[in-house]
């Protein structure tokens, strides 16, 4: 019995479906993973022993603030008559030791300062879970120290993927001044730039800094160094088209870390802060 070969095209029909199979199994994979494992992608906590000392200076403080399944460990530093408070949401990585660096702009501003570790950060307990977590943990630490600051000027800022938590709050609240240093339009958006093979349906942490900019009826100060790659100037000024009262300071020289050691950077905030006196 013999038995008929199977014609070179046809051979080359299956090649070509089993290839484009794997691929497709492959791709599906691999966002897949994204999907589960992206806050690993996004966040770099460096936690910090229960012992640890955020700062020795004397106005600076430390307290914790307890949340659903976990407990955030919160920076303050208290002036004897502060005219307001700066509400402090920081990047991706390290923690409140490390974002602690300078507090003599608050001191001459005569505002509290008050800064949180996400969960998994620093002193604080958990692990983040969903952007609604992170918007509620935002809140439960805004809401613990409110009170104290009731009739006094409130400032938001963010910094780096700090930036979309603080411009939600800012809608939410519209304080009297928001700022928002090397900020972006959305994650979906930051995401489709490096990576642009993922579909942003699998991007878990929107975080629409720009539909939340465009709810702000108070001033918003945008600071960014022209020399930022990770997060390009182009979001900046997006968000600056976006928002009423907006106002965008450009950091020559100045990249994506390193924004905030150039004297430009200090003399915007400090100029910022006086004008609401």
């Amino acid at each position: 019995m013999t038995t008929t070969p199977t014609p070179p095209a046809h051979r080359w029909r299956r090649a070509a479906a089993a290839v484009l199979l794997l691929t497709g199994l492959l791709w599906t994979g691999a966002n897949a993973a994204l999907w589960l494992g992206q806050e690993r992608l996004l966040f770099s906590p460096v936690p910090l022993p229960p012992d640890a000392v955020l700062s020795s200076e004397p106005d600076v403080s430390e307290r914790f603030v307890e949340v659903p399944g976990a407990r955030l460990s919160v920076l303050e530093l208290r002036r004897p008559k502060p005219d307001g408070v700066v509400f402090f949401l920081h990047g991706n990585s390290g923690n409140l030791k490390q974002w602690f660096v300078d507090g003599s702009l608050y001191r001459r501003a005569n505002v509290d300062l008050v800064m949180m570790d996400y969960r998994g950060f620093g002193k604080s307990s958990g692990r983040i879970e969903s952007e609604a977590q992170l918007h509620a943990d935002v809140e439960a630490v805004w809401q613990a120290v409110a009170p104290r600051y009731a009739g006094k000027r409130v400032i938001a800022y963010g910094r780096s993927l700090g930036t979309g938590l603080a411009a939600a709050w800012a809608a939410r609240h519209q304080p009297d001044l928001t700022i928002l240093v090397s900020p972006y339009a959305s994650m979906r958006q930051l995401a489709a730039l490096h990576y642009p093979w993922v579909p942003s349906a699998v991007v878990r942490y929107p975080l629409r800094s720009d539909e939340a900019v465009a709810q702000l009826h108070r001033p918003l100060l945008l600071v960014h160094g022209d020399r930022d790659a990770l997060i390009p100037l182009a979001h900046s000024q997006q968000l600056a088209g976006a928002a009423e009262q907006a106002r965008l300071v450009v950091i020559e020289g100045a990249a994506h870390a390193d924004v905030h050691r150039f004297e430009a950077y200090q003399a915007a905030l400090s100029r910022a802060l006086e004008a609401l006196h």
